[in-house]
């Protein structure tokens, strides 16, 4: 038993080593990514941040969460791109020939975007800094953020999974990101919910993009978090096992 698990680590290495070797021999991917929400973060500070009323005196603190979560959204359609493309490929049939692990190379894909999403994270976070942040955080809250935003990179990862091994064509695979990209605008990540009209509030105050930009915002200006964080942790885990159960079916279907 211990053999067999040590083999599949060294496995899921490998299959991390190989995607992380693709993301760097392209790096528009993360550059792409990152400049996105950093120009939205540009534009909603310095061109519309004067007639926003946020209930905050430094705009870019109320708007980073969102943004983060915008970046990430964004990043994991790579993750379906390359997953649709190995498949396309006859890559997964091919490694299933050798003696390595079933699902290493969904877990290497997976890992993968948790990594390159780290580095756009961290990518955009300094240019908020350039641009006026500051937290009164401690270690441990900036722990929490970084604990949350890693579920949420792995909840749309897997979900992201799911969409690269069924689609059946390039755009099929991206498609699903697009609602996910836009889920921000529709919450309180750029204005409060209170300044919505009745329906949309509703809609905004109940899905999990607000709880989790909520709970994030009050653990980086070093507020009381209160159920928010309690949602988001819910939002996040359940996704991902629902994803994570779904994505490994098609996977099975596949090969």
């Amino acid at each position: 038993m211990e053999a067999a698990k040590k083999h599949f680590f060294i496995d899921i290495s490998v299959m991390l080593g190989r995607s992380m070797r693709h993301i760097f021999r392209s790096m528009d991917t993360i550059i792409t990514v990152t400049l996105l929400p950093i120009a939205f973060m540009l534009l909603f500070v310095y061109v519309f941040g004067g007639e926003i009323q946020s209930g905050t005196d430094n705009y870019v603190n109320y708007l980073l969460p969102g943004i983060l979560l915008m970046a990430i959204a964004s990043g994991i359609s790579y993750t379906a791109f390359r997953l649709f493309t190995d498949v396309q490929r006859g890559i997964v049939e091919r490694f299933h020939t050798m003696p390595i692990s079933r699902s290493a190379l969904l877990w290497g894909h997976v890992l993968t975007s948790l990594v390159s999403n780290a580095i756009s994270v961290v990518v955009i976070i300094l240019a908020a800094l350039i641009m006026g942040f500051r937290s009164s955080a401690g270690v441990l809250p900036w722990l929490a953020v970084a604990g949350i935003l890693a579920l949420f990179t792995l909840a749309l990862t897997w979900v992201a999974a799911i969409a690269g091994l069924s689609a059946k064509t390039v755009d099929g695979a991206n498609a699903f990101a697009y609602p996910i990209i836009f889920l921000p605008f529709i919450s309180s990540a750029f204005v409060p919910t209170e300044s919505m009209p009745t329906v949309v509030r509703v809609f905004a105050e109940n899905q999990p993009v607000t709880s989790i930009v909520e709970a994030i915002r009050a653990l980086l200006s070093g507020q009381q978090v209160g159920n928010d964080i309690w949602v988001a942790l819910a939002w996040c885990i359940g996704t991902m096992l629902l994803a994570y159960i779904f994505a490994m079916r098609a996977y099975k279907k596949r090969v």
